[in-house]
């Protein structure tokens, strides 16, 4: 059976398509068959159900064999989606086996299957996160090396500031890549185990059988077996949220940079451009940073659905009324949307258009105010700090005033010439001589990225 018909208008620009296949209906209904299958079989293993009913089980537990269409009507009525998928395994399995139908589903109850259904896809939403973070910090690596030295200005509260380099500036979005990539691995543990608890948590239907079936499941899955149930503990859940929500922010943050980097005022890196990309309905010379757009409309999304995730946690006893349902389609909504900002981040970050000579312009529109500092920090151990800030102050004001670069301006005043050569001068208002550490910011950054990746 297909997907039923959805609104997939904006899909291919805001997920990726292998996200979206996790968590289409026929991902869905797979894991949560996946589950009954191993639930099967875990229970054969341990003497519950017999061996001879097993193949007959798992032959049903395929997508393929159910009406999603009609699965979907079914849940309006039932209340969750397990619910009716059990009713129409038992028929499937009825049709050719009814022995074996008896066995089906035995024990566990409909928040096992689909909480354990969710954790099977999100194993595999990681993975997919995982892949495409590790290919972003090698290309954010590989660019924050090639652009070490490139000189620019650095903007606090939107305007000049002392100059940094491209690289450093890259070096920092490549940082948050290697820290979410951290986080990712130390929650997997807590992330990945299996739900099983019966109708109230506690597995009564089992009898002493119930930790064996427990524990030869979670091996069946390759689940983790938690230290009890976790039905309305979504703690679990919410951390993966919350990282995601990190993720999203982080890339929200580069896609800033880069869409303000591109304004036409300041026109110093682009995205890589392609025919049909970032244009206009009307203006032909338009060069839009779509690529930029979707990491901050993630960003700007992503929180909103990791409040639900957060507002859903106060569940009620051992079975939530409400607050669970809210939660299904919110997680993988956020999954697909870190996906498709991903995506566009790696496009973006691999064809990056680096316009260096406009850097260098757009670090003298000031005429050599952005380089104040690094004159009155050499001034002050002459002269005394007050003093040298209030004649760099003075020689600023100055130099707007007049319209004149700040060199033109020092070299006519007597107290800075008899402290500073015009060498001297020179060199302090040359922007490659005041970068800093940034070479280091680099050096540390791309070091961590690669210990991470060994």
């Amino acid at each position: 059976m297909n997907d039923r018909p959805g609104n997939q208008l904006f899909d291919a620009y805001f997920t990726a398509r292998e996200m979206r296949e996790v968590f289409c209906d026929q991902g869905r209904v797979q894991a949560m068959l996946d589950f009954e299958a191993a639930l099967a079989r875990a229970e054969a293993r341990v003497g519950l159900i017999p061996q001879t009913a097993v193949a007959s089980i798992e032959a049903a537990c395929q997508a393929g064999h159910y009406d999603f269409v009609a699965l979907g009507e079914a849940i309006a009525t039932a209340g969750n989606s397990a619910i009716p998928l059990v009713k129409a395994l038992g028929k499937q399995i009825a049709a050719s086996d009814a022995d074996a139908e008896r066995y089906v589903h035995l024990g566990a109850t409909s928040q096992d299957v689909m909480d354990t259904g969710l954790v099977l896809q999100l194993r595999q939403a990681l993975a997919l996160i995982e892949i495409d973070l590790a290919q972003l910090g090698d290309v954010l690596a590989t660019q924050a090396k090639r652009y070490v030295a490139t000189p620019l200005a650095g903007r606090t509260w939107l305007q000049h500031a002392t100059p940094v380099t491209l690289g450093m500036k890259i070096a920092g979005w490549l940082g948050a890549v290697t820290r979410s990539r951290q986080r990712l691995q130390e929650l997997k543990p807590r992330l990945l185990v299996l739900q099983f608890g019966g109708a109230s948590g506690t597995l009564a239907a089992l009898g002493d059988q119930a930790m064996p079936i427990a524990e030869a499941l979670a091996g069946e899955l390759q689940l983790t077996l938690p230290d009890q149930p976790w039905h309305t503990q979504r703690d679990r859940l919410v951390e993966f949220g919350s990282v995601l929500g990190l993720i999203a922010g982080s890339l929200g943050k580069l896609g800033r940079d880069i869409s303000l980097l591109m304004q036409t005022e300041a026109g110093e890196v682009f995205e890589p451009s392609a025919p049909g990309k970032g244009g206009s309905s009307t203006m032909p010379h338009k060069r839009n940073p779509v690529g930029a757009a979707v990491l901050i409309g993630a960003a700007t999304r992503v929180p909103g659905l990791l409040s639900t995730l957060f507002s859903a946690m106060p569940q009620e006893h051992e079975r939530s009324l409400g607050l669970w349902h809210a939660e299904w389609e919110t997680l993988p909504e956020i999954c697909c949307l870190v996906s498709g900002s991903l995506k566009q981040a790696l496009l973006v970050a691999q064809g990056l258009e680096v316009d260096a000579a406009r850097m260098a312009q757009n670090l003298d529109l000031t005429q050599g105010l952005v380089l104040a500092e690094a004159v009155s920090i050499v001034l002050a151990q002459r002269v005394g700090r007050d003093t040298a800030h209030h004649l760099l102050e003075h020689c600023c004001k100055r130099a707007v005033a007049e319209r004149r670069h700040l060199r033109a301006v020092l070299g006519d005043e007597p107290q800075v010439t008899a402290e500073l050569s015009a060498a001297e001068l020179d060199h302090l208002l040359d922007p490659a001589h005041y970068l800093g550490q940034a070479h280091t910011w680099v050096e540390r950054a791309v070091a961590e990225h690669s210990a991470l990746t060994a």
